[in-house]
């Protein structure tokens, strides 16, 4: 089945949450090798005006991929997960991602059209605070290969 065209301006609802631990944003500095104190050390990141330790910068991608989910695993999307591709993410923040936060992700389905054989889908993630504060915006497009 090809990619749905008909989801380009869908919106899924709102996620669950996703509660932003102090332990995850160290595990995830370790691994990309953020080395700034601010994501380890909560004295460091108070002295800096941070309220705890912050998230590095692509830590938001976690929490997007998860709303993402709702895309590929909907059925009716037409997603192969085997063929996809990821093209490109973008975060354009509004506020660091702090120990504490409990973060809520609206997905929706900006972009759906065909290059050749293939598909590209291009969605854009609302991370907010479940007070409605907004935290960050992730978009990325992935790239479903056809059958050539």
């Amino acid at each position: 089945m090809p990619v749905n065209e008909d989801f380009q301006g869908r919106e899924y609802p709102p996620t669950r949450g996703y509660v932003v631990s102090a332990a995850k944003i160290r595990e995830f500095a370790e691994a990309v090798g953020a080395t700034d104190p601010v994501h380890t050390e909560a004295a460091s990141a108070r002295a800096r005006g941070y309220d705890d330790v912050i998230a590095p910068p692509t830590f938001a991608v976690l929490i997007a991929q998860q709303c993402d989910a709702q895309l590929i695993t909907d059925p009716e999307a037409g997603i192969d997960f085997s063929r996809v591709v990821h093209g490109r993410q973008k975060f354009v923040h509004h506020r660091p991602l702090t120990a504490g936060d409990d973060i809520i992700g609206q997905l929706h389905v900006d972009r759906v059209r065909a290059v050749g054989a293939h598909a590209m889908v291009t969605t854009r993630t609302e991370l907010a605070t479940r007070a409605g504060e907004p935290v960050c915006t992730a978009s990325s497009t992935i790239v479903i290969r056809g059958d050539e």
